[in-house]
């Protein structure tokens, strides 16, 4: 959870605040990094690529639209690793897409993270203020 902001080293790396790491030498440090609709990139953190595989599993062969959908996603998807000190390597395809040149910005979301470009992240902010009765609204819906 939180928000940081960070920027992408001299080789183009970008760490990954410390609570949102495995711990050093486990061997459950495999994230997957995909496409977001809004510009941004979502990571999912090893607990939950198990649950997203199983989801795009039940996508039937016979549902082309949805096949289609997937081999879409996927085809910008990219999975990684943390070195020791929590830093990754994007694809160039997700650093374009989420428009990240040098500072980015990372919100937890509980069960994934979102990175965007600075720059984006801020015209996002200042384009669509929070209503708090939207706000109210959808966490109705989701029973919170």
């Amino acid at each position: 959870m939180g928000e940081f902001r960070h920027n992408r080293d001299d080789k183009g790396r970008l760490t990954i605040p410390a609570a949102w790491r495995p711990e050093i030498g486990s061997s459950d440090n495999r994230f997957l990094a995909l496409p977001s609709p809004g510009g941004s990139i979502t990571v999912y953190p090893p607990k939950m690529i198990e649950q997203l595989e199983a989801r795009i599993s039940q996508v039937s062969m016979g549902d082309l639209e949805g096949q289609r959908a997937i081999e879409s996603l996927m085809s910008m998807a990219h999975s990684f690793s943390c070195d020791k000190q929590g830093r990754i390597q994007l694809s160039e395809k997700l650093l374009k897409h989420a428009k990240i040149a040098k500072e980015a910005v990372l919100l937890g979301k509980l069960s994934t993270f979102s990175i965007y470009g600075a720059a984006e992240y801020a015209a996002i902010q200042s384009d669509s203020p929070i209503d708090p009765e939207q706000q109210a609204a959808v966490f109705q819906r989701f029973g919170l």
